[in-house]
């Protein structure tokens, strides 16, 4: 006899609560194999796809695509066994008492090779769905009788008896539906597994019992809006996550940002002259990212954090450089692991293959968290000044702005420069503003004289 198995949305990883049903991978019905996956939902850090460690046949499915359920919830019921019964059921009475004597009915490895948060690889630890059994006059006929897709209720569906006893229900968001229709469960006859009541269910009940409510009158026009709505755009996943994460920053974070211009002249040069050597192109981003790792390693106080719990500034030994990327998802901030130990090269290639996975929704909560100092590039806006939020819990953000032609006194002469507007917003507990300008000044320096780097490599 098949098992039910209940499948909840397991633990990703990284403290998340929840996650958003971005797309169904399987359907009703259909038989999925141990760790295929069968839903991808978006977390506050990624798109995933989920597996699911059990193998059989799937009954239901709980949560709608752009629905958004907690850790825990119920994502859909497998019934384990149910594909080695079914040519059992239609080779009559004695072939289905095969298996049943043999036991090879109970599948020998119905577990997950992989460890999911709540799951593990053990069979035993997996729960039975606990239903009540439908009635036993009549245990095989109805689910033989039964259409393939059940489209509407039958005449005598609708006035099905009320249930004694617990109401065969799983999903919390059948329930919730049933209340917000007025709908009675005990009046309801459920067309899952073992009775169970399923959404279509209450659906199509809801339908039979107000048809007048729900058909449209095609003499009466529809009432055109007064004007337009207002609209609500929920803050969840990605959106929701940065604006939990800048809200904290500005409540816990005494910030301070100074600002500087610098002639870039030099440095654009420099990169023209790298690039024409031959070898793959260096991007600005990664000039910018060496010069700010050898401000770091002259100023570690802005490398650091602070733990509030034991009242400490804790100075990091390495620079894990986190980026803004603007993407279709929103603001994400890739992180780049060991930064200061990377050349201009290697730093050019790692940002453009963080971006191109970022753009495609494919960050790891790996690839987004464990920063220790941000570098945001907003000139590719075409601004050239900004004042932007610590990217908590990190201490410091530098800020590139446009680099544009502007007129310089260079040499004593009045000419046309490259010049490029820098921004340092930093936490005021790691530091005094002496440090943060030293910091933002040695950057300028750099940028203005790229020689000056030579002393730190």
């Amino acid at each position: 006899m098949a098992r039910v198995l209940e499948f909840k949305l397991p633990d990703l990883g990284e403290g998340l609560t929840e996650a958003e049903i971005v797309r169904w991978l399987v359907s009703v019905g259909d038989v999925v194999a141990i760790d295929q996956p069968v839903v991808e939902v978006e977390t506050a850090k990624a798109m995933v796809e989920v597996p699911c460690p059990y193998g059989g046949v799937v009954t239901a499915r709980f949560g709608e695509e752009g629905e958004e359920l907690p850790v825990g919830a119920p994502l859909l019921t497998v019934a384990v066994g149910a594909e080695e019964e079914a040519p059992a059921a239609s080779g009559g009475a004695g072939a289905a008492a095969g298996p049943a004597a043999g036991g090879s009915s109970e599948p020998a490895d119905e577990g997950s090779g992989n460890v999911l948060v709540g799951y593990g690889t053990s069979t035993s630890t997996a729960r039975r769905r606990r239903v009540r059994p439908a009635a036993p006059s009549a245990p095989a006929a109805p689910r033989a009788a039964a259409p393939a897709a059940p489209a509407a209720p039958t005449a005598a569906q609708a006035p099905a008896a009320p249930v004694e006893g617990p109401v065969p229900v799983i999903s919390p968001l059948v329930r919730k539906l049933a209340r917000e229709r007025g709908i009675d469960l005990r009046q309801v006859r459920g067309s899952g597994p073992d009775g169970l009541i399923l959404r279509v269910d209450v659906e199509h009940a809801s339908t039979a019992q107000a048809p007048a409510e729900t058909a449209p009158d095609p003499a009466v026009p529809a009432a055109a809006p007064a004007g337009a709505a207002v609209e609500r755009v929920p803050l969840r996943g990605v959106r929701g996550a940065v604006a939990d994460k800048l809200t904290r920053s500005r409540r816990e974070i005494p910030d301070a940002t100074c600002w500087v211009d610098a002639d870039a002249t030099e440095l654009m040069a420099a990169r023209a002259a790298m690039n024409a050597a031959g070898g793959p192109k260096i991007s600005v981003l990664a000039l910018f990212a060496r010069i700010c790792t050898a401000a770091l390693a002259r100023y570690p106080e802005l490398n650091s954090r602070v733990d509030l719990e034991a009242r400490e500034i804790v100075r990091l030994p390495e620079v894990h450089l986190g980026f803004a990327a603007q993407t279709d998802r929103g603001l994400v901030v890739p992180v780049v692991r060991d930064a200061h130990g990377r050349s201009a090269e290697d730093l050019t290639a790692e940002f453009a293959r963080l971006t191109e996975v970022a753009r495609a929704g494919a960050l790891t909560p790996a690839d987004l968290t464990g920063g220790t100092f941000t570098l945001n590039n907003y000139g590719v806006f075409g601004v050239d000044g900004s004042t932007p939020i610590i990217n908590h819990p990190e201490a410091a953000m530098l800020g590139v702005g446009r680099i544009i032609p502007k007129p310089w006194v260079h040499g004593g002469e009045l000419a046309v420069r490259q010049v490029v507007q820098l921004s340092l917003t930093f936490d005021h507990r790691v530091c005094d503003g002496g440090t943060a300008g030293g910091f933002l000044r040695y950057v300028a320096d750099c940028v203005e004289q790229p020689a000056v780097l030579l002393r730190t490599l």
